[in-house]
């Protein structure tokens, strides 16, 4: 993956130490894109980014039932979403990249993995996951993504968890089956499937580097340029399976219906392409440069919270009562891992990024 520097960054270590008057004189002095921000500042800021984009995430179920139920596949849903989104974000990395072109040479190899791995490669993995298994132990799976980063930056980078953030993950993990509810005794909530686990599995492995890389600041690519080369790279990945047959490619032009109205068949689509897919993804990028990849990937669970509340009010999927008790739990899970997450800054002042602090997210 490169050089990962994972959370929220502090003054550069050795460097030379400014004095209150000096330092605001060297904030004005920057210009509005490199308005130095305090820890509590880009904290806020990242939250908001992670909530927005676990929220737009959240969305893809909903839009993708409708359209389910009028015929359509699968791949050909999550084909047309990545093309669509590569549309609305390309133009805008290129943008983003003031006609400095270095930083994609430098990481075509990291820009082929995001769009590969991250963005196709998960997509395929828990569709082909849940023609194994039910979707409830599929997600449950995929979303221990946030544990797996964890223990990525304990083993790559010596970073061992703190008690908290330890407690904030079983909490959120609790959670998680509540959510869920797999403990309900739905039928077939229990299934086994060797295969629908490994594909699971491969897709969680494609979330958590979709987090460790979104949290990656030595790259120099503006979070558009990385939402972009990720997103192109994998229309065409995802366009060379459906070509192939391994993704089967199926549509339908018959009105789906959300809240018992019909709604023209491409409008699930520009939502899918435009909500879930091209603002998602840069509104993620942007969280996991600000936040680090634990905190970022832990917030993400969000998603599966949210995702019951839209299914509830466009579906008419009334929540249970011990979803809700699991939706509390994880919010408690994320506020035990920002504590965590504290004491691991503390502790490793020298790997933390020097990027954030002097520009703007996007």
């Amino acid at each position: 993956m490169g050089a990962v520097t994972p959370d929220i960054n502090g003054p550069v270590p050795g460097g030379p130490s400014l004095d209150a008057p000096a330092a605001r004189g060297l904030r004005r002095s920057r210009g509005p894109r490199a308005v130095r921000t305090g820890p509590s500042r880009r904290l806020a800021l990242g939250l908001v980014f992670a909530g927005a984009s676990a929220v737009a995430f959240s969305l893809s179920g909903v839009f993708a039932s409708g359209l389910l139920d009028t015929g359509w596949s699968p791949g050909a849903m999550v084909l047309v979403r990545v093309a669509i989104a590569t549309l609305v974000v390309l133009p805008l990395g290129i943008v983003s990249l003031r006609g400095d072109w270095a930083p994609v040479r430098r990481n075509l190899g990291l820009i082929a993995v995001y769009g590969a791995v991250s963005v196709a490669g998960c997509q395929f993995a828990y569709f082909s996951a849940v023609q194994h298994m039910p979707v409830g132990p599929a997600l449950l799976i995929e979303y221990t993504a946030p544990a797996a980063v964890v223990l990525w930056f304990w083993l790559r980078h010596g970073q061992r968890p703190t008690r908290a953030t330890v407690g904030g993950t079983l909490l959120a993990a609790v959670g998680l089956v509540l959510v869920l509810n797999l403990v309900s005794g739905a039928p077939g909530a229990t299934a086994v499937d060797p295969v629908g686990i490994a594909w699971a599995l491969v897709a969680m492995l494609g979330v958590s580097t979709y987090f460790v890389i979104n949290a990656n600041v030595d790259t120099g690519l503006p979070p558009l340029a990385l939402a972009a080369g990720g997103l192109t790279t994998a229309t065409v990945a995802l366009g060379l399976l459906g070509a192939t047959g391994l993704m089967p490619l199926e549509y339908s032009t018959a009105s789906p219906v959300y809240a018992g109205t019909a709604v023209p068949w491409w409008l699930p689509l520009v939502g899918l392409g435009v909500i879930t897919a091209a603002f998602a993804y840069v509104a993620g990028i942007a969280a996991g440069r600000l936040l680090g990849p634990r905190l970022s990937s832990f917030v993400g669970l969000f998603e599966v919270v949210s995702a019951i509340g839209f299914a509830w009010l466009l579906l008419g999927e009334l929540p249970q009562p011990i979803q809700l008790v699991g939706g509390a739990l994880i919010l408690a899970g994320v506020v035990a891992v920002q504590a965590g997450e504290k004491r691991v800054d503390s502790r490793s002042a020298d790997d933390k990024p020097t990027g954030i602090a002097q520009t703007t997210p996007l």
